[in-house]
């Protein structure tokens, strides 16, 4: 079971030290041209206001200046959110605290949990599909956390209407390649999922990655069970879930900008989810 710890506050705003130890060194600086007038530190936490609020752009709460106008524009930060999405900067963020957690001792991986979770689209646009299962239309993604509920992989982004088990061949590779790229050994790892992720592919993936499948079988309608080998299984690990990947989505809720989906285009709200899952991981030291 995992160790009982004091949960510390998910952070939504960074200090100057925070934000120059685990955010600026992913972001790009400019070389030519005057200094701006606020810092990156100022407009990344106008960002975050916004993804914690969930209001719009034009309604984002701007400080005043000396002279009692708005410190900034709210489209120039929208510019700047841009700007960091197309070069990539809040993955690159996101692995970073991954690495950070690693190198403080904060990860427990001896156990991963996967899940989805379907978030509902406000005004339509790409990658959306319709769930009859939630009864709404939107994109659903594929997230994986230790046993400390640390978010340890990039998730995978589906539309709404996209059956969950074979999207976990495609983030699986991402599990591995975030493992390599900051050094964690997932050999003998269990990975827990539930019985929507139980198929012979599933599992053969994760066996040929050196990992044990603990997931939970779905019957599909059999009416007496499956002849073969039982397949290995641990109901205690699987319970852990409703503490681990359950909790982390709950935590996700926290950043009302992810409650609805508002974005057209997919990337931009993908990249407030990225940013969410950063900040649950920065909860260590924020």
């Amino acid at each position: 079971m995992p160790q009982p710890q004091r949960w510390n506050e998910i952070p939504t705003q960074l200090t100057t030290e925070q934000f120059e130890t685990f955010v600026l060194p992913y972001l790009p600086t400019g070389r030519r041209g005057p200094q701006p007038k606020l810092s990156l530190h100022t407009i990344f936490n106008y960002i975050l206001k916004l993804l914690y609020l969930g209001c719009q752009w034009k309604e984002l709460p701007i400080e005043k200046d000396k002279d009692g106008m708005p410190e900034i524009h709210y489209s120039n930060i929208y510019r700047a959110f841009r700007r960091f999405e197309t070069h990539g900067c809040f993955d690159d963020i996101f692995a970073g605290s991954v690495g950070v957690l690693n190198k403080k001792g904060h990860l427990d991986t001896s156990v991963i949990h996967g899940d989805g979770t379907t978030t509902a689209a406000k005004k339509g646009g790409d990658n959306l599909g319709f769930s009859g299962h939630k009864h709404m239309k939107g994109d659903k993604v594929v997230a994986f956390c230790d046993r400390n509920c640390n978010v340890i992989s990039p998730f995978v982004a589906a539309p709404g209407n996209r059956n969950e088990s074979p999207l976990f061949l495609e983030a699986l590779p991402l599990v591995m390649g975030i493992a390599r790229q900051v050094g964690l050994d997932l050999k003998k790892t269990i990975v827990s999922l539930d019985g929507a992720y139980d198929s012979r592919s599933n599992r053969k993936a994760i066996f040929n990655r050196g990992m044990i499948p603990n997931i939970n079988e779905n019957p599909r309608g059999r009416k007496t069970p499956k002849r073969g080998r039982k397949r290995f299984f641990i109901p205690a690990l699987f319970q852990e879930r409703f503490f681990t990947i359950e909790r982390v989505f709950g935590w996700e809720d926290k950043f009302k900008r992810l409650l609805l989906r508002f974005e057209r285009i997919s990337q931009l709200h993908y990249a407030l989810k990225s940013l969410a899952y950063t900040m649950i991981n920065l909860r260590h030291f924020c």
